[in-house]
């Protein structure tokens, strides 16, 4: 009954910005953390950055100072914030959430299915 709806994926040139978001919805207790990976065809999904509940962030070295993640803990709801686009940031962009859906349970990483990100001019 969980459900991660990503949105903010296009066709950008390089050098533009893009929001990405994406909004947890259904049976949700407690939502410990929510990230970005992203994937090109051919290649390993890669991390782009993640945020825990404390406010803590990481990012990929290809992305710190250009990418900005962020969260809305009243709305579920987890950012990306990406400016001065590369080429190389081309991808499907996935997002997660390490969530419980009940008091007690164990924690499950969750998946959106992906919005794409192109880069070019």
């Amino acid at each position: 009954q969980v459900q991660l709806v990503e949105s903010g994926g296009g066709l950008v040139q390089p050098g533009g910005s893009l929001r990405l978001s994406c909004a947890a919805s259904g049976t949700i207790f407690s939502i410990n953390a929510m990230g970005w990976y992203r994937q090109v065809p051919g290649n390993e999904r890669e991390l782009v950055a993640v945020i825990s509940t404390g406010g803590r962030t990481d990012y990929a070295d290809s992305a710190e100072g250009r990418l900005t993640i962020s969260r809305d803990i009243a709305k579920n709801t987890v950012y990306l914030q990406m400016n001065n686009l590369k080429p190389e940031d081309t991808a499907v962009y996935y997002c997660t959430a390490d969530l419980t859906p009940h008091y007690g349970s164990l924690w499950r990483r969750y998946w959106g299915q992906g919005t794409q990100v192109t880069v070019s001019s």
